[in-house]
């Protein structure tokens, strides 16, 4: 079931935190023992949401997504670095002037808060992936920076992985900010802990009864490390066992694929775990 790990530590998990591309599905299909795995965690009393550095959809498109592959999901279970950077903004400074470089995931997270999006005198600068990025963007952003709006980035991923190749990630959007104007951001999505803690806040439950599960030791483990939470990886999306022994995080449990983490629940949450 497990490729490391000692799954016995799953008896103090309350809630899991899910990454979705590489864990939940690849493309447009789902991975192996994804919809089995929800409906262990269900059948356990298990609570769950997803988490995605992606700011370019909205949780609406995820849940419609997950739906498709035969996962029922509240948007509310939904957590992007789009909406945790427009809550750590809502709770910072609500109704601040806000110049969003980004596209509909991102715009929208913040829209639906009450903010006004604006370049000209604004309080904070949010950066996620942005195919259109240009001249203009950059010299507004750098413009409000350098008059002293907070800076944040929704992730800093320099590159994104597809199907044959890897394209620019938003890390090179906000590098090319950092470059203008010398001032570094304060990082919201994964590997930073802070998109995990706001996941965990609606589900009543604390980090160390918590375990995030994803597909990157990079940011994934590395994020639920930060965090104080349980985590597992699993070889489905893009780490492989042979990056494990010189990863400098190492995750609690390593499993091929979320149908493994259905087993291993089902024996160590489930009725027979009260006869082990």
């Amino acid at each position: 079931m497990l490729v490391q790990g000692d799954g016995r530590i799953v008896s103090a998990v309350r809630a899991v935190l899910v990454d979705l591309d590489g864990v939940v599905y690849a493309g447009e299909r789902a991975l192996p023992g994804a919809a089995e795995f929800f409906a262990t965690l269900q059948r356990l009393g298990v609570a769950y949401a997803f988490l995605t550095n992606n700011t370019t959809r909205t949780p609406e498109h995820y849940a419609a997504r997950l739906a498709q592959l035969g996962i029922a999901v509240d948007r509310a279970q939904i957590v992007t670095a789009a909406e945790a950077a427009a809550g750590v903004v809502a709770r910072e400074r609500p109704g601040a002037r806000v110049y969003v470089i980004g596209e509909d995931g991102l715009r929208s997270a913040f829209q639906r808060r009450g903010f006004v999006l604006t370049g000209e005198a604004a309080d904070y600068v949010v950066v996620g992936l942005d195919r259109s990025f240009d001249y203009e963007k950059l010299r507004l952003g750098t413009a409000a920076i350098r008059r002293g709006a907070q800076f944040v980035a929704s992730n800093a991923d320099a590159l994104l992985p597809t199907d044959d190749d890897f394209v620019p990630g938003a890390g090179a959007m906000v590098g090319a900010l950092v470059g203008a104007t010398g001032v570094a951001p304060r990082v919201i999505g994964k590997p930073k802990p802070d998109m995990l803690l706001l996941a965990l806040e609606p589900l009543g439950v604390l980090p160390r009864e918590a375990m995030m599960i994803g597909d990157r030791l990079d940011t994934d483990i590395a994020a639920g490390r930060a965090a104080g939470m349980y985590t597992a990886l699993v070889l489905s999306g893009v780490a492989r066992a042979e990056d494990l022994p010189a990863a400098p995080v190492q995750p609690d449990l390593v499993a091929e694929h979320l149908g493994a983490l259905a087993s291993v629940f089902a024996r160590y949450r489930g009725e027979g775990a009260r006869a082990e």
